[in-house]
């Protein structure tokens, strides 16, 4: 048996998980297929030899190839006709050909209504027991806000009305922090930056002029003392974070984690396609 048939048979063993894993995520039969037969590619493309777990892999190669699909959904906009539906499973020959076990539509629609992060943290931590550890670098989370993520997503999935005190006590950490920034206020940055808070920047920030990685309060002080003229508070795929506009256009979406009621973690992204696929709403004063 070549090596390549020996792929294929592995890859065809785990197709059935696959594809519930993007049928949770997509709810498109079409979209499915789509996400799968890349995730193949992939696979097909890659080098294996340190590959242990290839149904953990071929997950996580699903797992992101969805997302990038419903980033790029969102920053299409295109639903004219309303909001899309997702296409349910009703005969029964169907629903084996599509997973194991049938998701109900109620179950769909209500996942239709999550940020893609959001849906991927839930989708993957709750019905396929991935951990946040590995989750977090898919979503390019911490451990702690991915877990964030999902948690807000299963109070939405359970109906509950997910709780807007986070993002008030949020608001008002970032508020600080912009204000001691523009005034130049280091004291008044520590005051709001965990010791062991961590600054990250994309290859397009870098060009910009930010540094790759930074850490400790001090040295993140350092950078931000007197700048953010031009940032303002904002919510990064329903989470908050921080815009940069210039010229009257975005050019850099500061993502922000927390610790308590300190900033611990921030990273920047100035790539164009990135940010085009947020779903990023800058808050009034």
């Amino acid at each position: 048996m070549t090596e390549e048939n020996f792929l294929g048979q592995q890859f065809e063993a785990n197709r059935q998980h696959l594809r519930s894993v993007a049928y949770r995520m997509l709810g498109s039969r079409g979209e499915v297929d789509d996400a799968v037969q890349e995730a193949w590619l992939r696979l097909s493309r890659s080098d294996r030899s340190d590959v242990a777990n290839l149904r953990g892999w071929l997950t996580t190669v699903v797992a992101r190839i969805c997302l990038d699909m419903l980033r790029a959904q969102k920053s299409r906009r295109e639903d004219p006709m309303g909001p899309h539906v997702p296409e349910p499973v009703v005969e029964a020959r169907e629903r084996e050909a599509e997973m194991a076990d049938s998701v109900g539509a109620a179950l769909l629609v209500v996942l239709e209504t999550l940020q893609p992060a959001e849906r991927l943290a839930f989708v993957l931590h709750d019905m396929f027991a991935v951990p946040f550890e590995e989750i977090a670098p898919i979503v390019g989370r911490s451990v702690d806000a991915s877990r964030q993520l999902a948690s807000r997503a299963r109070r939405r999935v359970q109906g509950a009305p997910v709780p807007e005190t986070d993002l008030s006590r949020q608001r008002k950490i970032v508020d600080a922090f912009l204000a001691a920034s523009r005034e130049g206020n280091f004291e008044g940055l520590l005051a709001v930056l965990d010791p062991d808070v961590v600054f990250r920047a994309d290859q397009a920030a870098v060009r910009l002029g930010s540094l790759p990685e930074v850490r400790g309060a001090d040295a993140v002080a350092q950078i931000y003392k007197g700048r953010a003229q031009t940032a303002r508070p904002a919510l990064v795929d329903g989470e908050m974070g921080i815009a940069v506009i210039l010229g009257g256009h975005l050019r850099i979406a500061l993502r922000v984690s927390f610790s308590g009621d300190r900033i611990a973690g921030i990273k920047a992204m100035a790539d164009a396609e990135q940010i085009a696929a947020l779903a990023l709403e800058v808050l009034e004063p």
